[in-house]
């Protein structure tokens, strides 16, 4: 029997678990590179104004480690989608990746694997099967870019190498996901373990952008990422530096596929170390349970977020140096001249983070589905645990987690900025309460997954596919003139913008009750549906 009998039809299956969620994220990414794309075509109309603000960007070394470096100060299309190419690369590998890892290990570890290769089932087809569908995503999602973009009026030539270079960063993760799956015999770890080497790609990518001439620039070239920035869209077009991920995904496939030989089905190269006979007395609660299972991802996330919201405050210092056409500068004196807009710069940041600890919100609580589906829950719903106990640790993790995550952000950027501005007194309460203004808006979302498993579990994942649909019409509902009665069904915009806007209780309240309406509902379905 060959290796890679019955790929074709994990390809199938994988396509048809995925028909939703693989379109959404596609459509996020292009609608995201389409709209900023847009945001700066009206933006820049003078091209001096587009050169000083590339030229402030690439003067600032928060702002090169940030996103990276633009190499044509002068091309509409590097500035408007600078900061799209490293960071978006990232994103793109870490879609590919997990990818991987949900189609391998994922199905390794819930046993519909062993299952299926019971059957006639080659030693390889997951593996071949899983890359097919990530390779193909990242593919398409670069070429829609490419045409997007093209649509939005820039040059054909940089927009196909714009989103070939996203395409090639998932190339090249999609096979670290399948080494990682390999290593690790939980999903969970293996996605962790790609969250690592993502992690040193992008700070190698940072140290070698933000070196001065003559210095450590070729430590770039150590990353996938700094791979892709290399490419140069619309400032060069170098396709020829596509062949690195390439080569590199080829060198990872072949390595993926000899640890594969090394390995039982289900297991995986490092084993688990085993744990104590009895429980410690500091785990013997659901919630002391729920804590060592978040723990880990809980600090990851903290000090990406620390790190990111002292990036943020160092960079709205300088905010100003952005404005140079005589029309922003009355836009920015309606605004309450320089201060006005580095508070508008920071409330707008602030909101993205919100989204981004959304993110983690929608992981956590989707644990409760893992938990369920491999097992784990019944035996303990078997004993004196409550349904309700169970699943409030969980919630409350959740809850808990992403508030932890949004204030640890306001409180690096208000140290950072503070320290920049020289006015910590101000800045640190002022972004603090921007932070908490988020939570409303992230717990509801949190909220949404919580009733879905409740009530439809098969549907939980569909968490996701809310929040991109959130992310999209709230960051480009304005954009493209969607109705506002679309535009106010995102929780995000409703989102009082501080600092510097004005604070409304209002919204707050309703979210803040929508949120907990939603919660109770979950925990009233769970109790009534059968487990598993």
């Amino acid at each position: 029997m060959s290796d890679f009998v019955g790929t074709g039809t994990l390809v199938r299956l994988a396509l048809r678990r995925d028909r939703v969620m693989l379109p959404i994220w596609i459509l996020v990414f292009v609608i995201t590179a389409a709209g900023s794309a847009q945001a700066s075509i009206d933006l820049y109309s003078e091209q001096s104004a587009l050169v000083e603000a590339a030229r402030t960007s690439n003067a600032s070394p928060a702002l090169v480690s940030l996103y990276g470096r633009i190499f044509d100060e002068s091309s509409l299309g590097a500035v408007a989608l600078f900061k799209l190419t490293a960071f978006g690369a990232l994103l793109v590998g870490l879609l590919a990746a997990m990818l991987v890892v949900r189609h391998t290990r994922t199905e390794e570890e819930s046993g519909r694997l062993e299952l299926l290769s019971a059957g006639v089932l080659g030693r390889y087809a997951a593996l071949a099967a899983a890359l097919i569908v990530s390779a193909g995503t990242v593919i398409v999602l670069g070429l829609l870019t490419a045409l997007a973009l093209i649509g939005t009026g820039l040059d054909a030539k940089g927009s196909f190498a714009f989103g070939l270079m996203w395409a090639a960063a998932g190339l090249a993760f999609a096979g670290v996901g399948a080494v990682t799956a390999q290593v690790s015999e939980g999903a969970r770890s293996a996605n962790g373990l790609t969250a690592i080497v993502l992690g040193v790609a992008y700070v190698l990518r940072a140290i070698g952008d933000s070196s001065a001439d003559g210095g450590a620039r070729w430590v770039s070239w150590l990353s996938p990422i700094g791979w892709s920035q290399q490419v140069r869209p619309y400032a060069g077009d170098r396709f020829v530096v596509l062949l690195l991920p390439v080569v590199f995904l080829a060198v990872m496939i072949a390595a993926a596929t000899a640890l594969i030989r090394r390995r039982d089905v289900g297991a995986g190269l490092v084993r688990p170390r085993p744990g104590p006979a009895r429980a410690a007395a500091s785990l013997r609660s659901p919630l002391a349970l729920a804590w060592r299972l978040h723990r880990g991802s809980l600090y990851a996330w903290g000090f990406a977020f620390l790190l990111l919201g002292l990036l943020v405050g160092n960079i709205a210092s300088n905010v100003d140096g952005f404005v140079t056409s005589e029309s922003a500068k009355e836009m920015v004196q309606k605004l309450g001249g320089v201060e006005g807009i580095t508070d508008a710069f920071l409330a707008t940041e602030m909101g993205m983070m919100g989204l981004l600890a959304s993110a983690y919100g929608i992981q956590a609580a989707l644990r409760l589905r893992s938990e369920e589906t491999a097992l784990r829950a019944e035996p303990l719903l078997a004993t004196g645990v409550t349904r309700a106990r169970w699943l409030a640790s969980h919630v409350l993790m959740a809850l808990l987690g992403t508030g932890v995550l949004i204030l640890v952000a306001g409180l690096g950027s208000g140290i950072s900025s503070g320290a920049s501005l020289g006015n910590l007194g101000r800045q640190i309460p002022q972004m603090l309460a921007a932070a908490a203004v988020q939570l409303p808006a992230i717990w509801l979302v949190t909220a949404l997954v919580v009733i879905l498993f409740g009530l439809a579990p098969k549907l939980v994942t569909g968490g996701w596919a809310l929040y991109g649909v959130f992310l999209l019409i709230g960051q480009f509902g304005e954009i493209f003139s969607l109705p506002q009665w679309m535009i106010n069904l995102s929780p995000y915009g409703h989102t009082p913008r501080l600092p510097g806007g004005d604070f409304s209780a209002t919204p707050v309240i309703w979210l803040t009750a929508i949120a907990a309406a939603l919660t109770v509902a979950g925990f009233t379905t769970f109790r009534r549906r059968d487990i598993g």
